[in-house]
């Protein structure tokens, strides 16, 4: 890849994405294999000033040796290095950068059983810390090619051709062009400009039909609003959490959740992937997950049961099924890219950021509004070329929101 490229891309990750502040610290997550493109974005951010960058490195490989070899509760076991390291970043807030390039199928056939049991117990410490972060600090994702992932993608093309193919994808969606920071502000006005649109409607009720089988209700708060691309810190800094993004999204009143949603484009789960499923929600909560193979209902089911709220609603979000992402016409089997293809939902946890002036409430004021709480939050894909949502507005006012999958307001 031209270094030029990698360096544009580094510095849109670096200054638009987590906006990385004088003296701030940086902890970059990514795979080992990705220290030709890391140091790029370790040394954009000495560049716009940070104090400090710590890398944490990771390996699919061993990742997998490790669920094979140890017991559950060894890899459940949170050690005290561990919590004294994100104690630490509940303190200096560094801003996080997650770089993934992860095989979609790095766990594949690994007993479901452990890797929820897992994931379960660790995520109920992890989420302690993150709450005490929530909206203090920046973060972002972003994606570059791995070789397992790649040829997932494209699996009729040589390593080198499909490696060569996605970073040909990546570049054109998350838009890394000779000026990638003004492409962003020229996007996120678009984003903003769609997100007020929808504010100013003040939806009350949604409902989703599509050939496929969705028919599903939801409700939204009158003190939560839709939320796009750039958001802002409680210190007021701007970034950019998901790159790239087309999505409108706010959390809903999770207790009002009925019917059924299809999925329409597979999900990694767990190191799985599991394609042609769907959920049916009463009162809030999944109560069947709809599979056509067992195993796929069996990884789906225990990912619902990990905690309370991951059988509930933490998102809702508005992508039109023409976006730059879907126009590829690629499976990504990341979903960074692919929820950012269509509507999605997200089961687990919701965003506190999206309640109406939430940083001038206590957190009394903020736990009164009874978003879903959860150490998980998983986006699955629901849009369709024909989706409908239609919406009613706490005026009392219909208005047809999606029409054939795009945007009708």
């Amino acid at each position: 890849m031209d270094e030029k490229i990698l360096k544009n891309y580094a510095k849109l990750i670096v200054r638009k994405g987590v906006n990385v502040q004088k003296d701030q610290e940086v902890i970059i997550s990514a795979n080992v294999k990705d220290e030709y493109f890391v140091k790029y974005v370790v040394e954009e951010a000495y560049s716009a000033g940070a104090k400090r960058v710590r890398v944490d490195w990771s390996s699919d490989v061993l990742s997998r040796l490790q669920y094979q070899y140890e017991d559950k509760e060894v890899l459940s076991e949170v050690l005290s290095y561990e919590e004294a390291k994100w104690q630490r970043e509940t303190e200096v807030l560094p801003a996080k950068i997650h770089i993934t390039s992860d095989d979609p199928d790095s766990l594949s056939g690994i007993d479901s059983d452990k890797l929820s049991y897992v994931s379960g117990n660790r995520s109920k410490v992890r989420l302690e810390y993150l709450e005490k972060m929530d909206n203090k600090y920046q973060w972002t994702i972003i994606g570059i090619p791995g070789k397992a992932w790649a040829k997932k993608v494209f699996p009729d093309l040589s390593d080198e051709e499909a490696i060569e193919k996605l970073w040909e994808a990546i570049i054109k969606v998350t838009r890394i062009t000779d000026d990638p920071i003004k492409a962003w502000d020229i996007h996120n006005k678009y984003l903003d400009d769609k997100k007020n649109i929808l504010n100013k409607l003040k939806i009350k009720k949604l409902w989703y039909k599509a050939s496929n089988g969705t028919d599903f209700y939801i409700e939204l708060h009158k003190n939560v609003k839709f939320e796009a691309a750039e958001e802002k810190t409680l210190g007021g800094v701007p970034y950019n959490p998901n790159m790239p993004t087309e999505e409108c999204f706010t959390s809903p009143k999770w207790r009002t959740a009925e019917g059924v949603v299809y999925a329409s484009k597979p999900l990694s789960v767990f190191g799985n992937v599991v394609t042609d499923f769907g959920f049916r929600f009463q009162k809030g909560r999944v109560v069947e997950v709809i599979a056509k193979d067992t195993k796929t209902k069996e990884v789906l089911e225990k990912l619902i049961s990990i905690d309370k709220g991951a059988a509930q609603l933490g998102e809702i979000a508005f992508v039109p099924f023409d976006s730059p992402i879907n126009q590829t016409g690629l499976m990504f089997y990341e979903t960074l890219f692919d929820e950012n293809a269509c509507c999605h939902l997200a089961l687990g946890r919701a965003f506190t950021e999206c309640i109406e002036n939430y940083q001038n409430l206590s957190e009394e004021e903020i736990n009164a509004v009874n978003l879903n709480k959860s150490s998980i939050h998983v986006d699955f894909m629901i849009g369709t070329s024909d989706l409908s949502i239609v919406g009613e507005t706490f005026d009392g006012e219909t208005v047809e929101i999606f029409k054939d999958g795009v945007y009708a307001i």
